[in-house]
């Protein structure tokens, strides 16, 4: 696995366990060889965990949309940092790069990123992993609805499955690497579609020190 792509808040939360995490994850990310792929913000965890891969001699590759930039929370560092005009352009481009997933707590955003990418495994347009790094029970609620909504009858328990929870950095991160897909049902690259039809439309690579 050469990319992972990690949600998480843009704030640093009320604990510093959130923080120690989101450090821990990145140094193992270092570790193995995994680029990080993220929303490239230099603010809260998104912040915390970036600057630890690259203090840790690791790849990092940030989306952000071009609003974003003028807000000046883009993350000047980067090994590489991509510039979209839409929030649905910066989450499509994260999901095609990355070859798996990690949430770290974080706010609506972060939930919201979440169950998309977790949707669209149970529509069988990826077979990518998917982790959620479940920090001082962080995601405890979550994942209570998501059983409830499986005893109700709307959500099949092998979609359930899909998502691979631990409180430990390294024990998910191992489950990731180890996970075999539920079923081929995506496209055969694994390739998620964003607009252009096949085209990254609206990416631009651009030059971090002329931000």
């Amino acid at each position: 696995m050469k990319g992972i792509c990690v949600f998480c808040g843009s704030s640093s939360g009320a604990r510093l366990t959130y923080r120690q995490a989101a450090v821990a994850l990145a140094a193992l990310l270092v570790k193995r060889d995994i680029r990080l792929i993220y929303g490239g913000a230099s603010v809260g965890l998104m912040g915390e965990i970036a600057n630890a891969v690259i203090a840790g001699g690791g790849s990092v590759t940030g989306i952000i949309p071009r609003f974003m930039v003028g807000r000046e929370v883009a993350h000047r560092n980067l090994s590489e940092l991509r510039l979209v005009e839409t929030m649905h352009e910066r989450k499509a481009l994260m999901a095609e790069l990355a070859e798996g997933f990690i949430a770290l707590p974080g706010g609506v955003g972060t939930l919201e990123e979440l169950t998309e990418i977790f949707t669209w495994a149970s529509l069988g347009l990826h077979a990518k992993p998917i982790g959620v790094l479940n920090v001082e029970g962080y995601f405890d609620s979550m994942l209570t609805f998501l059983d409830h909504a499986v005893a109700e009858g709307f959500l099949g328990s092998k979609r359930r499955a899909l998502l691979l929870v631990d409180d430990q950095p390294q024990a998910l991160l191992d489950r990731l690497l180890s996970s075999q897909p539920l079923a081929d049902e995506g496209s055969p690259s694994g390739r998620i579609p964003i607009a252009g039809d096949g085209e990254q439309a609206g990416v631009i690579e651009i030059d971090v020190s002329q931000v």
